[in-house]
């Protein structure tokens, strides 16, 4: 009685790599640096593996491992800090001014934060003035600059606290990052509730009857809402929008809070992105009454 036929292998489980396989990965070794591996991420999209928003993505992951809160905070000149002894009113101003939703407090000292303030919780001192800002402040969470971006956004997500405070290697105040500024370098620039679309007409009256104008206004669109002559300030220089203009005519990058004067206009910087003014606070300069 012959022996039955010996039963086949097997076949190779998912996962188990064959001797081609290994062969293939020794000639072609994968990525050795981060480097090589943003390379291959781009191979990958010239090869349509994968799309040209998921590449950007994925290279976003891997350059954020390498980066700290002080390669993507607030600088501390720039931050926007609340007085707590300022009157409810003021406040209340630059918080419609700066348009942000927490803000670090600070007592005596523009260095001594004491606290976090929401700007939702302004709302329960206008209907009860009589209850104290230092009971609405939220802890303030304070980290170093050489702190990874990778565990901030586990903290982030951990303690629901969406901004930190950043100190330097002496104890003071570097700046501040938000959970926004971290996931800016995974999926690009996120628009906040003041960065609506830049089309002809951004210019909106404001209660105090000043106007929010958006830095990508046209200048033609400004001379018209306010009745001046901008383009014949820089009859050797051609600009578009008044952003560019007032730039041009301060000799630098403005700043939050710097102010112009221009055509009898007073342009206050109220927001600004990626080096660019996002918002100015516009009014008609006014006049001091000669004696």
């Amino acid at each position: 009685m012959s022996e039955p036929h010996p039963e086949r292998p097997a076949p190779l489980r998912e996962g188990k790599r064959t001797f081609l396989q290994k062969l293939a990965e020794f000639i072609h070794p994968g990525p050795d640096s981060t480097d090589e591996l943003i390379e291959t991420l781009a191979d990958a999209e010239d090869n349509h593996i994968i799309g040209a928003e998921s590449r950007a993505m994925l290279e976003g992951v891997i350059r954020m491992a390498e980066m700290s809160a002080g390669d993507v905070m607030v600088a501390a000149p720039r931050m926007d800090r609340l007085n707590i002894d300022s009157p409810f009113d003021e406040l209340l101003r630059q918080v419609i001014d700066t348009a942000h939703s927490r803000f670090p407090v600070f007592e005596g000292e523009a260095e001594n934060i004491i606290g976090i303030l929401m700007a939702k919780d302004l709302l329960t001192l206008q209907r009860a003035p009589t209850h104290s800002i230092r009971a609405l402040l939220r802890p303030a969470v304070f980290i170093p600059e050489s702190k990874g971006l990778n565990d901030l956004l586990r903290d982030f997500r951990g303690n629901r606290n969406h901004l930190a405070i950043v100190i330097d290697e002496f104890g003071r105040v570097a700046g501040l990052v938000t959970i926004e500024d971290v996931l800016e370098q995974i999926v690009g620039e996120i628009e906040d509730e003041f960065d609506v679309a830049e089309v002809e007409g951004d210019i909106f009256g404001m209660a105090d009857r000043t106007c929010r104008v958006s830095g990508a206004t046209p200048l033609e669109r400004v001379e018209e809402a306010f009745t001046v002559k901008l383009a014949e300030l820089e009859p050797d220089d051609h600009f578009d929008t008044i952003g560019g203009l007032i730039a041009h005519a301060m000799g630098h990058v403005p700043k939050r809070g710097e102010r112009h004067t221009l055509a009898g206009l007073d342009f206050t910087v109220l927001h600004t992105k990626g080096g660019a003014v996002k918002w100015f606070r516009v009014s008609p300069v006014v006049k001091t009454p000669a004696p």
